[in-house]
Order: structure tokens, then C-alpha cells, then sequence
């Protein structure tokens, strides 16, 4: 598909398309738009407002199982695309809206840490990102405003920098419960930043700790980018399609992108033409995208002339140890995301047996359901029945899991494609994805596993209840187009922009070069806003189809 007319034509040139309103994009269009850019976005999703969300409900647990869970192919929305995982030992996790995923995530809000930066320089593995720890910090701190951070200043685990705008949560009884059994073994713990404000902020209303965050925050409370950053973009004239399924960027006779196609809900298909095309997709969504728009230009998917286009997929397998108290611990309260957080065994030690290392985060358990499907895997007979209420009884509010986020080492088995058979409810061919645990990821979840039993333990735990793997953990979607300064092992620069398509640029996940062990989205946005400023500064010099 060339640049020509379309009869689909909006009509509506933008300087900056981007595709996908999600945690990049959302960062992207209210920086551009105030820069004075025309910006228009497609988003496949629609609005999600407030009193949709069940966490007020009484019936919230049994709609967080359907209509609210994280995996696409269960919860099956009209907006969403399938995937097909059958070579995956995780799935993918994802919400299509406004907002993106930030609607659902839990709002860990971690920073990578400098060595994250430096893997091949450090541990002789991987790669280097293309810039430092130092060269995002100002944005990471910048993004910290805007959301409204609250944590606490000082954590050692980090070199020093202004403090988050807002203080942090307390730590409720679970995250005191923690930090006995770390004190008594010596390792490292500090209360967890969150994007959850804790008095009012900006838009945001503070916290009210119903503990469903989840399944969306029905009171407005959580820093979901719908909240934060699109009142600021429509205020400064960006435009979101919803219900726009894009199924190819279009290119023109002299290669650059021209814009994108995408059908309408009424089943139309329309072309809206840009001088920029930004993809804000995720790691699953923006490489399907590059595949999909192959041409007479790219024959083997757009920007993909280093053949990496979905290729070293990173999605942070994620195991958890629940320990069980005889003290009530109020573990459904909220936030739902971390209270505590170790990075006691972050950084390498190859004496381990494997490279690098994993964030731990005390997180509660929730309500009787959540507790029954999110660490479930026994025997029927032990989830169900007496033993169901035996169970209950046992472990409703007496337990708090320490989560494992694992580092996910870039390799090039695991990756997106297009599926041949399987499509989308508008015929496009949906991502099939190929994952596989490797061999060091096994050896550092065993590693991490032994850690967590004993810092349960250290606290007095009774009992432990292990997920070696979560199977539904695939929230953290990485490096299927990553950065980098040689075309030749990379699709696109450190700005973002495609090395073979020079008014083409991917801002989302898919960029990360390595995965860290941490929760992304703190550095998903700081990335989406250094490439968003640094297309403002070099504008003038932008090279766009005539």
C-alpha cells in the first residue's frame, strides 16, 4: 500500500500520528500537543469511566474473572485482539482503552536501576541501552511530578535525586509483618513508590484503599494515563479515534510512512494521513504492526532490516510465595499494589548459578476469590467445598505474597509473529507468540523462591504457598523492536526513530534493549518523554513525505 488517496482518506493531515493511547502514547500526545504539534491518535479501545469499574461493587471478584482480567483471550472484549499462546509458558496482559494497561496495572512505579543500563559493559551478556541511568533521570523525576509518585526519599538501592512529590503509603500490617522477618535477616527493604496519590493530586483523588486497582480504581484515585494525561492533550487540541483498529502503516515511493489504516467500529476502513507516525502499541501490538505493513519498500515488515522486528521478547515470568500468619494481617486492603519492596538480590553474583537478579514486592492477597484463582493449581478437591472454606478460614486476611519480577534475558526464541491461520473479529491476523523460560530464568527463580520461603519465615510464617510460574503474569511487554545505535542489531535509535524509516518511530516497550528486573512503566514513560521532547527540539530538521 503506497501513500496515494484512499477513499478512506480522514481528510485530516496530523503532524504527529500516534498509534495506541496507552501508557507511551498518552505521554507522547499531551507533550507533543503542547508543543504546539497537530496530534492525532488512534486507539482501538474506547473511554472507561469511573462507575464502570466493580471494585465499589459486591459482585467485584466475580467480574474481575471476566470482564476486568488481564488476559485478552479471557476477557474477550470487542476491543481486544486475541493472541495465540499455545508455544508460551506465559501469557500476554493487556487492556485496550484509553489509558492502555494503566487502566488495570497495579502502579508499582519503579525506576531501573543504573546497572540496568550497563548489562554487556557489567555481566558480558545482552547489551548496553544506549544512554545511562543518569541521561533518564530528569525525565523519570519529570514523570514522577506529573503522576503524582508518592513514596519515600532515600532508598539506598538508588544514587540520590529529588523526592517524589507526595509521601508514601504506610505500609499497612502486612509490610510491618515483612519487614520483621528482612530486619532479622539483614536484607534490604523499603517502603514501595507508588502512581497512587495519597492525599489529592492534580486530577487524582487520594487513595481510599478499596484494594482493587486491578480491576480499575472507582474512585478516580489511581494514576491511570486517561486521568493524567489526556485532559492535558485535548486541551491542547489532540484528537483520539477510538474504536480505530490499525491494520498497516502506509508508505509512500520514497519509504517514509505517509500514515496509517485502520477500520471503524461500523466496519470501514479509513486511512489518516501524517507526517509522523509514532507506534505506542506495546510489545506485542507494535511489532504485529511492522509485519503487517510489509510492502514493495519492506518486503519483510516495516523497519525490519535487521530482522528484529518481534524478535527477543522480554515479559518478566513472575512467581510468589504466600506466607501465612496467625495474625490478622488486613491483607485486602489497598493499594493492591506494592507495600514493600527488596533488592536484596537484584544484581548479579554469578556464584548463584545464573546472572542477574529479581525485584521482590510485598503485595496483599485480596478477597476469597482472588486468593482461590491467583494461587490456585492444587486439586480440585482442595478449592473447593469444605476444604474451600477450611482454606478461607485459614488464610483470608492472615497472609501477604512477596512477589518475584525476574529479569528476562533478550533472546531471539522467543518472539511475536503473525499467526497464519488465527485472526481478529476484522479478519487481521492476530500476534502468535513464542516463549519459552530459559535455562538461566529457571536457575534464578529457584534462586528467589528459596529466598522468599526464608524471609516468610523470618517473620513467623506457619505456612508458605508456592507459584513456581504465574501463568497469567505477562503484563510487562519488552524489546521486540529495540533501541540501539547500529541499524544492523537494532530497528530504531535512541530517540525512538526507525533506522530505515526516518519519519517512523516506536516509543513504547517494544524499545528496551534489556528488560531489568523492575515494573516498566516508570521507564516506558521517561523513554516516551525524552523521544517526544527531542522530536519537538529537531522538528525543523524532520524529514516527512511532501
Amino acid at each position: 500500500m503506497t501513500g496515494s488517496r484512499h477513499p478512506g482518506d480522514t481528510g485530516v493531515r496530523a503532524d504527529v500520528l500516534i498509534i495506541g493511547a496507552g501508557a507511551s502514547g498518552s505521554v507522547a500526545a499531551a507533550h507533543l500537543a503542547t508543543a504546539g504539534f497537530k496530534v492525532v491518535c488512534l486507539e482501538q479501545g474506547g473511554w472507561v469511566n469511573a462507575s464502570d469499574f466493580s471494585g465499589d461493587k459486591p459482585e467485584w471478584e466475580l467480574l474481575a474473572q471476566k470482564q476486568w482480567h488481564p488476559n485478552p483471550n479471557v476477557r474477550d472484549r470487542p476491543a481486544d485482539y486475541p493472541c495465540e499462546t499455545s508455544d508460551s509458558d506465559v501469557n500476554p496482559l493487556m487492556f485496550a482503552a484509553v489509558g492502555g494497561s494503566t487502566i488495570l496495572y497495579a502502579a508499582h512505579w519503579c525506576r531501573q536501576l543504573p546497572s540496568d543500563f550497563r548489562v554487556r559493559s557489567l555481566d558480558g551478556i545482552a547489551d548496553d541501552w544506549p544512554f545511562s541511568y543518569l541521561d533518564l533521570q530528569p525525565y523519570y523525576e519529570r514523570v514522577d511530578h506529573e503522576i503524582g509518585v508518592a513514596g519515600l526519599d532515600g532508598d539506598p538501592a538508588y544514587p540520590p535525586g529529588a523526592p517524589p512529590p507526595l509521601p508514601s503509603h504506610a505500609i499497612n500490617k502486612m509490610g510491618r509483618k515483612a519487614a520483621e522477618g528482612m530486619n532479622m535477616l539483614g536484607w534490604h527493604w523499603w517502603p514501595a513508590p507508588n502512581a497512587i496519590p495519597t492525599r489529592d493530586y492534580a486530577n487524582l483523588k487520594q487513595c481510599v484503599r478499596y484494594g482493587t486497582c486491578l480491576t480499575g480504581c472507582p474512585n478516580g484515585s489511581k494514576a491511570s494515563f486517561d486521568l493524567v494525561y489526556w485532559p492535558t492533550a485535548l486541551q491542547h487540541g489532540a484528537r483520539v479515534v477510538v474504536g480505530a483498529r490499525v491494520r498497516q502503516i502506509t508508505v509512500g515511493p520514497t519509504g517514509l510512512a505517509t500514515g496509517a489504516l485502520y477500520v471503524d467500529r461500523d466496519g470501514t476502513e479509513r486511512h489518516q494521513l501524517a507526517d509522523i507516525v509514532m507506534l505506542a502499541a506495546n510489545g506485542i501490538g507494535t511489532p504485529r504492526l511492522l509485519l503487517l505493513s510489509r510492502s514493495s519498500h519492506f518486503p519483510d515488515g516495516l523497519a525490519n532490516s535487521s530482522g528484529l522486528v518481534g524478535k527477543r521478547l522480554m515479559m518478566h515470568p513472575y512467581a510468589a510465595v504466600v506466607g501465612l500468619y496467625e495474625d490478622h494481617l488486613d491483607s485486602w486492603l489497598g493499594p493492591a499494589g506494592q507495600t514493600v519492596q527488596s533488592m536484596q538480590f537484584y544484581e548479579t553474583d554469578t556464584s548463584r548459578g545464573f546472572v542477574r537478579g529479581a525485584k521482590w514486592n510485598v503485595m496483599p492477597t485480596g478477597g476469597p476469590l482472588g486468593m482461590r484463582s491467583g494461587y490456585g493449581g492444587g486439586p480440585t478437591e482442595e478449592r473447593w467445598g469444605a476444604n474451600l472454606h477450611r482454606n478461607l478460614r485459614e488464610q483470608l486476611g492472615h497472609g501477604f505474597e512477596w512477589g518475584i519480577i525476574a529479569e528476562d534475558l533478550p533472546e531471539e526464541a522467543n518472539y511475536v509473529t503473525l499467526d497464519p491461520v488465527a485472526t481478529d473479529s476484522d479478519g487481521i491476523p492476530v500476534p502468535k507468540i513464542v516463549y519459552r523460560n530459559s535455562e538461566n530464568t529457571r536457575r534464578l527463580l529457584d534462586f528467589h523462591l528459596a529466598r522468599v520461603q526464608e524471609a516468610h519465615q523470618a517473620a513467623g510464617a506457619f505456612k508458605t504457598i508456592v507459584t513456581p510460574l504465574m501463568r497469567d503474569c505477562g503484563w510487562h511487554l519488552l524489546g521486540t523492536a529495540r533501541m540501539g545505535a547500529d541499524p544492523s542489531t537494532s530497528v530504531v535509535d535512541q530517540y525512538g526513530r526507525s533506522h530505515d524509516v526516518p519519519n517512523l518511530y516506536v516509543i513504547d516497550g517494544s524499545v528496551f534493549p534489556t528488560s531489568s528486573g523492575v515494573n516498566p512503566t516508570a521507564t516506558i514513560a521517561a523513554v516516551a518523554l525524552r523521544c517526544a521532547d527531542h522530536l519537538a527540539q529537531t522538528a525543523r530538521i524532520q524529514e516527512v513525505p511532501l
